[in-house]
């Protein structure tokens, strides 16, 4: 069984790897070659001494054994290495090399650990000696046949049911081509995607093995590109438990390995690989790739959830206590932990994390779940002066061009929206912005300054100011995200339709939601769909006129349902998979968002890097004075464009229940022409270029729940 030739050939697809470009060693004491190094963390195959090198930061552990596996047999180690801590321990770090000839044919490794060594305080700790634990690095993951959460969740041992690390991860090369890396400014839309929600619908009428993975995205790409969106934002693909019950994949079991089902193959290349096509095709076409990432906590829940890996390892470092024996976890995140982000320990791995997916995997940005969790130290506490995480994070080179984008709150209370959130330069989801829009649209009264200063870039939260300087693309604008209604819900159900997921329709967000007269589709009567459509097309003409970076979920562009659920995180059926077939039914729809989309990049005075400041100016209806009252459901704008040689824009909006006579109070000799008015049949509704029509008054009838837009012809000015 003991393999003695060299590795020339990767193990899992046949590729040659001999000829695999390799940093030339670095000469070390002949130590290293028997007792192993502390970094990287990690297994590294080292080729120029045919020998893997194995690395596991365990502060308190008392003892170590490296277990290694055959392809065949899981449950019975073919090889194991106990590390001796005089010689195979530097600090916090356990470390050995396994030469190939010892390792033979093993395919996968796990750990046993057990402790705490003599003299660690630990006020609680969780090792269990029989517990196969997976290695925090491992770069990709294998789950046998026999795979049991159960079997993590009770004590003793998990031989053969439990994930496991792949030992010879793929080294196979990877072509990048000609590959540009790119970061858009004033054309940045952002488009969220769940991989597998995307294309596992047949209606999608990707290969049938392709769907719901990397490839059957990378088979979509042509309906982004006609779309027109510039990044997308994918919902968790880092490797979760398949046995959790959560769709939307924000329950990590690794921070470095794809997640084995998005593959439409299981090896180990093809986890790696796919994905990497997947980025390398949406680069071809200019498409930014950012990740959701989830870094505020683990699948291993409470002290009832699973053992996999961190909490067997050293249970004190990675998880904040309370003290309290009865729920001896910290819940910020509301899963039943949370990662104290303040330990040096697990801020090296979020950042060595993140530096892997940018550096060896291309990715061009991260939106950070939960992103205040960062503000909390060991003992829960919020430390506002510049937590540990963001500074790492900050200054490190390999991160210094990539986008970073937080969720600026938890689950327990902490809210930093904007300047108060300590990522400084940071973009954030501005979730005043999805709350004002959502209730301006709905007809609520006294909204109109809020969405004034929403539309200006919310420099309330991002203060236009040389005290701060923030910029307002910092903002990320959103209606709607996975973390509520689609846009088409909004607009089509009072209530929340959540009794599929098992908690008696008590989960899901609060939104402001409004069915016009009719709860749902069925049997819907068609002035209630026409009006849903215009009030659809109302939410993405307001986005895309908005300071800031816009940003929609997938499928809203063709009215996507969930049929009212509003959170469907276990739902991996048809209420969360795309329908495609509903892009046939709702051209119109698709039509205008992608006819939006161009408007905005076409003039870039929108989406300016700074604020419009004394480029805009607010108007009422037929008064040049806005009416700012609790009952006014109307404003107008005119956004000068001269600074940006751009064209001026005039927006009439008119979410009252009667038409508005709106005056076009612009200063000077103007010359309109309509680009855009929500209330007219399809291709009215916005037009081309070539076919605006031109204004021939000073006065335009704005019909009921509508939003007008007049650009100021080439050659002229409204200043």
């Amino acid at each position: 069984m003991t393999q003695k030739t060299i590795q020339s050939h990767c193990r899992h697809c046949g590729t040659d790897v001999s000829s695999v470009t390799q940093h030339r060693p670095t000469l070390g004491p002949n130590w290293e070659r028997a007792d192993g190094t502390p970094r990287p963390l990690g297994v590294t195959w080292l080729g120029h001494e045919q020998t893997y090198n194995f690395a596991l930061h365990a502060a308190n552990a008392r003892s170590v054994t490296l277990l290694m596996y055959l392809k065949d047999e899981l449950r019975v180690p073919w090889h194991s290495v106990t590390l001796d801590p005089l010689r195979n321990k530097s600090g916090p770090i356990w470390h050995c090399r396994v030469p190939i000839a010892e390792a033979g044919d093993a395919e996968y490794y796990a750990y046993q650990v057990d402790g705490p060594v003599e003299g660690a305080a630990l006020p609680w700790h969780a090792y269990d000696p029989e517990k196969v634990l997976l290695d925090p690095y491992s770069r990709s993951i294998y789950f046998p046949d026999c795979f049991n959460r159960e079997a993590a969740r009770s004590s003793g041992s998990n031989a053969g049911r439990a994930p496991l690390g792949r030992l010879d991860v793929c080294r196979c090369p990877f072509d990048w081509g000609d590959e540009q890396r790119i970061r858009h400014g004033s054309d940045l839309v952002i488009y969220e995607m769940h991989v597998r929600g995307f294309t596992r619908n047949p209606s999608s009428n990707v290969d049938a093995s392709n769907r719901g993975t990397f490839a059957g995205v990378v088979e979509k790409i042509p309906h982004l590109q006609e779309l027109g969106i510039t990044a997308v934002e994918l919902m968790p693909v880092f490797q979760f438990d398949p046995e959790d019950k959560n769709y939307w994949g924000y329950m990590p079991l690794n921070f470095f390995s794809p997640h084995h089902a998005y593959s439409a193959h299981q090896s180990s290349c093809e986890q790696h690989s796919q994905f990497r096509e997947m980025v390398r095709e949406l680069h071809a076409v200019g498409i930014e790739v950012i990740l959701d990432v989830v870094y505020n906590h683990t699948c291993e829940g409470d002290h009832r959830g699973p053992t996999y890996s961190y909490r067997g390892i050293d249970n004190d470092v990675y998880y904040v206590a309370l003290g309290d024996p009865e729920s001896p976890y910290a819940n910020y995140s509301g899963t039943g932990n949370t990662l104290d982000t303040s330990h040096p320990t697990v801020r090296s791995l979020i950042v060595d994390s993140l530096r892997y997916w940018a550096k060896e995997m291309h990715v061009d940005g991260f939106r950070f779940d939960l992103a205040s969790v960062f503000s909390r130290d060991s003992e829960g506490n919020v430390n506002l002066q510049q937590p540990p995480l963001f500074d790492q994070i900050a200054s490190d080179p390999d991160l210094a061009n990539v986008r970073l984008i937080a969720e600026p709150w938890d689950a327990a209370g902490l809210f930093q929206l904007g300047s108060s959130f300590p990522g400084q330069t940071w973009m954030q989801w501005n979730g005043h912005y999805r709350d004002t829009l959502q209730r301006f649209v709905r007809g609520d009264a006294g909204m109109v300054p809020d969405l004034m200063t929403r539309l200006y870039g919310s420099s309330d939260l991002f203060p236009d100011h040389p005290s701060q300087s923030f910029r307002p693309f910092q903002s990320i604008n959103y209606i709607t995200s996975h973390d509520g209604s689609t846009i088409y819900d909004l607009v089509s159900y009072n209530e929340k339709h959540n009794e599929a997921n098992g908690q008696d329709n008590r989960d899901g967000p609060t939104e402001f939601r409004c069915n016009n007269g009719w709860e749902g589709e069925v049997d819907a009567p068609q002035e209630v769909l026409d009006l849903r459509k215009r009030q659809v097309k109302n939410f993405c003409c307001l986005l895309m006129l908005s300071a800031g970076t816009p940003m929609f979920r997938m499928g809203d562009e063709f009215m996507q349902t969930q049929s009212g659920n509003n959170n469907p995180y276990n739902q991996d059926n048809e209420t969360s998979w795309l329908d495609w077939s509903r892009l046939d039914a709702h051209q119109e729809v698709f039509r205008f968002f992608k006819r939006m989309i161009a408007f905005r990049k076409t003039h870039p005075t929108i989406g300016r890097s700074t604020f419009w400041r004394d480029d805009i100016r607010w108007f009422g209806a037929e008064s040049p004075e806005v009416d700012m009252s609790s009952e006014s459901r109307i404003l107008a704008y005119h956004l000068s464009a001269l600074s940006e040689s751009d064209a001026d824009l005039y927006v009439m909006i008119n979410e009252s229940t009667r038409q508005r006579i709106f005056g076009i109070h612009a200063n000077g000799p103007n010359t309109w022409q309509r680009a855009i008015d929500t209330s007219l049949p399809s291709p009215l509704d916005i037009a081309c270029q070539e076919s605006q029509v031109t204004i021939e008054n000073s006065r335009y009838h704005v019909n009921p729940r509508s939003v007008v837009v007049l650009t100021c012809c080439s050659g002229t000015s409204a200043s």
